[in-house]
C-alpha cells in the first residue's frame, strides 16, 4: 500500500485487485472484464481525511429474519469529483493485518480482498460535485460476515481512501440461507443445498420436511467447504478470495410423485437450541414416464445483476434480472429449470456466488434448479479442462461443483442424466473432452441409448458450448458454425438415438435450426412437426443475461429463427404425443418463436437415415 508519495503502510488497508483478463481464445467477445477486476486497489493511496465522512444505517440488518435489506449511506468530501466511488467490503475489517499473503516473501501491498460491489458517489446525487454531499442506497444480502463502506477519490485506477464507515451486520450472519433444490439420483428423491456460517463442530444441519397436511420428519445434511488452497489461481486464490462458509446438502427420499412438500432448513446448536430458516415448499417430481402436464425452462449464461444499480456485472448483463423476474413471476407454470452453464460469471470473485444464489432463491427454493458446467465455471490452464484458458478466474470448477448439487457420479466430471416424467435429459460437460473414445462419449451414448422412448418420448441433449449449429459471428469466422470438433463425433449419436432437441448456451443470443443431420435439413416444416423429425432440432438459448453476441451476416439454409435479445426456452409436454416449444423474451415474458411436435410411438420407432442397423437381403 502506498502512502503519500511512495511510503508504504503495512498495517492498514491493502486491497489488491489483480486485473486478470480471461483469455477467451476466440470465444464470446462480449463478456468484457469482470468489473471488480477493473479496480486497481493495489494502487490505493492511504489518504484518510478528517473532513470526509461516510455513515451507514441501519447498523443491524435482518432483525425480523430477512436475508436481504437496503442500507442508506450519507457521505461527504471536501474535494468532490465525478470519479469518487464507494466500495462495499465484507468482512468489514479489510486491513492488511487480516490478510495472509500467498507468497510470504512478498512485501505489502499484500493481496487482500476486493470489494463485493461498488458504485460512483454521484450515482443518485447529481449535486455531489458541487456540494460535496451525497446519499446512496445499496442492497445487501446475508453473507456470513459484517460490512463496511469506503469512500475513494481518484477513480478506480488511482484510488485514494478518504473515509471508512461504521460497521453494519445482519442480526445472525451465520443463518441458513438461499436453498437450492435439485433432483437426486433416484426419481423419488429431492436434494436441498444451502449455505450457512455453521460448521459441523458448532451445529448439526438438517431439513425438517413433510407433505402438506401430514407429519414432519428430519433428514440430516452433509457439509462441505473449501479453502484458498483449493483455488487454482488468481483472482480466486488471491484478491477474489472470500470465505465461502459451509455448504450443506440433505437428501429427501421416498417422495410421492407430484405431491407438495413443505420444508425448513435447521441447525441444532451444541446447547440444544435451534436456528431455523423461513419455510419453503416444492412439488415432487413425476414418476419417469408418467403422463401429466410437465413444463421445463432452459437457458444458459444468465449471470447476476444488482437491483441497486451497483457496478458489479450488470453493465453487460441487463437481461439477468429480467430473466429472474419472469421466471419468478411464472413459477406456478414451471416444474424444473435447467441452467446450462456460465452460471454467475464470478470469474474468481467468490462473493458473487452468494449474490447469485440470493438472486435465484425464489426459483431454486421452489423447483429443481439443475446446472451444467461452462467455461466460466471450469476453465483454467493446467487443470485438465479441455480448453486451457483462464475464464474461470482460478475457480477451476470448485465453486460450481460445491455450491450446487447435480446427480453426477463424480462432480469433477460434470456430465449426468436426469429424468422428469416424460423427459430424459442428457447433460454433457463441454469443458471436458466429449469426442469418440472418451469417457464422456461413452456416457453420452449410454444416456441416449438407455431411455425407454415408449415411456419417455422426449429426448433432450444439453451442453454449454455449441456442439451443434450456431450463426454466431465468431463461429462463422472459424468456418465451423459450431464449437470446433463439436458435432463431428456426436451427430451420429443424435441421429441413431433420435434426439428431438439439442440445446446450448455460450453464444449469447437465440437461434433455432430445422431438424438437421450432417448440415442438411431433414424436414421442411417450420412450426408444426407431425410424425418423425428425421433429424435433430438444434437451439442456442444463451441469452439468459450476459452481454449479447452478434450473428454473422452470412445466411444459412438451416437457420430458421434468430433473435439478438435476452430470453429463455420453455418446453411443455402435454402427453406422450404432444410437445410445445416456446422461446420467450426476458423483457416481457411473451412468446416470440414456437413450434409443436405431434407424433405416436411408431414414429419414434420408424427408421430414417443412419437411425437403424443396416440390413441385407440375407437378414
Amino acid at each position: 500500500m502506498r502512502m503519500g508519495r511512495g511510503a508504504r503502510v503495512a498495517g492498514w488497508v491493502s486491497l489488491a485487485v489483480l486485473a486478470v483478463v480471461g483469455s477467451f481464445v476466440g470465444r464470446v467477445r462480449s463478456h468484457g472484464d469482470q468489473p471488480l477486476a477493473r479496480i486497481a486497489v493495489h494502487e490505493t493511496v492511504f489518504a484518510l481525511d478528517g473532513r470526509a465522512s461516510i455513515k451507514a444505517s441501519p447498523s443491524v440488518l435482518g432483525v425480523t429474519g430477512q436475508n436481504t435489506e437496503w442500507v442508506s449511506l450519507e457521505f461527504s468530501s471536501p474535494n468532490p469529483s465525478n470519479d469518487d466511488w464507494i466500495g462495499v467490503f465484507s468482512p468489514a475489517n479489510f486491513s492488511a493485518s487480516t490478510c495472509s499473503p500467498e507468497n510470504p516473501k512478498v512485501f505489502p501491498p499484500l493481496l487482500c480482498s476486493a470489494p463485493i460491489k461498488y458504485q460512483y458517489a454521484n450515482y443518485s446525487s447529481p449535486a455531489y460535485i458541487s456540494t460535496g454531499n451525497g446519499s446512496l442506497k445499496l442492497q445487501l444480502i446475508n453473507q456470513r460476515s459484517d460490512f463496511s463502506f469506503a469512500l475513494f477519490s481518484g477513480g478506480i485506477l488511482n484510488p485514494k481512501l478518504v473515509a471508512v464507515s461504521n460497521t453494519v451486520a445482519f442480526a445472525n450472519p451465520k443463518a441458513p440461507v438461499y436453498p437450492r433444490l435439485a433432483q437426486g439420483k433416484e426419481w423419488n428423491e429431492m436434494t436441498v443445498t444451502w449455505t450457512s456460517g455453521y460448521g459441523i463442530a458448532e451445529a448439526q444441519p438438517f431439513v425438517e420436511w413433510g407433505p402438506q397436511g401430514g407429519g414432519k420428519m428430519r433428514s440430516p445434511a452433509g457439509t462441505l467447504t473449501f479453502d484458498r488452497s483449493s483455488m487454482c489461481g488468481a483472482p480466486a486464490r488471491t484478491v477474489g478470495w472470500r470465505d465461502p462458509g459451509f455448504i450443506h446438502t440433505s437428501f429427501l427420499k421416498e417422495l410421492w410423485p407430484n405431491t407438495v412438500y413443505y420444508y425448513q432448513l435447521g441447525h441444532k446448536l451444541l446447547n440444544g437450541s435451534h436456528i431455523w430458516s423461513q419455510k419453503y415448499q416444492f412439488k415432487a417430481s413425476p414418476y419417469p414416464g408418467q403422463n401429466s402436464l410437465q413444463r421445463v425452462v432452459i437457458f444458459g449464461d444468465m449471470g447476476k445483476g444488482e437491483v441497486d444499480g451497483s457496478s458489479e456485472y450488470n453493465n453487460f448483463q441487463p437481461g439477468s434480472l429480467n430473466t429472474t423476474y419472469q421466471l419468478s413471476k411464472d413459477l406456478k407454470n414451471i416444474d424444473i429449470v435447467l441452467h446450462i452453464g456460465d452460471i454467475c460469471y464470478a470469474n474468481g470473485y467468490i462473493s458473487q456466488w452468494d449474490q447469485f444464489t440470493a438472486q435465484v432463491e425464489p426459483i431454486a427454493s421452489s423447483v429443481p434448479y439443475m446446472i451444467a458446467s461452462g467455461n466460466h465455471e471450469r476453465d483454467w490452464p493446467g487443470t485438465g479442462s479441455f480448453y486451457g484458458n483462464t475464464d474461470s478466474g482460478g475457480e477451476c470448477g470448485v465453486l460450481a461443483e460445491t455450491m450446487f448439487y447435480v446427480p453426477a457420479e463424480n462432480r469433477a466430471k460434470f456430465w449426468y442424466s436426469t429424468d422428469y416424467g416424460m423427459f430424459r435429459f442428457c447433460i454433457a460437460d463441454t469443458e471436458h473432452d466429449w469426442r469418440e473414445g472418451t469417457e464422456q462419449y461413452k456416457f453420452i451414448e449410454n444416456c441416449l441409448a438407455s431411455v425407454d422412448r415408449q415411456k419417455q418420448p422426449w429426448l433432450i441433449f444439453l451442453a454449454h458450448r455449441v456442439l451443434g449449429y450456431s450463426s454466431a459471428d465468431f463461429y462463422a469466422v472459424e468456418g465451423s458454425f459450431e464449437e470446433p470438433m463439436g458435432r463431428e463425433s456426436l451427430q451420429k449419436l443424435w441421429q441413431k438415438y433420435k434426439v428431438d432437441i439439442a440445446m446450448y448456451g455460450h453464444v449469447h443470443n437465440y437461434e433455432r435450426t430445422c431438424p438437421i443431420y450432417q448440415n442438411i435439413c431433414t424436414n421442411q416444416e417450420k412450426n408444426y412437426y407431425k410424425g418423425t423429425l428425421n433429424g435433430t432440432i438444434h437451439v442456442v438459448a444463451g441469452g439468459g443475461g450476459a452481454g449479447l453476441a452478434e450473428f454473422t451476416a452470412l445466411q444459412t439454409k438451416w437457420s430458421l429463427f434468430k433473435d439478438y435479445d435476452y430470453g429463455f426456452v420453455k418446453l411443455t409436454a402435454f402427453d406422450h404425443s404432444n410437445l410445445l416449444f416456446e422461446y420467450k423474451k426476458s423483457s416481457d415474458g411473451k412468446v416470440y418463436d414456437s413450434f409443436r411436435i405431434s407424433r405416436d410411438y411408431r414414429d419414434i420407432l420408424a427408421c430414417t437415415v443412419d437411425s437403424c442397423p443396416s440390413t441385407t437381403l440375407a437378414s
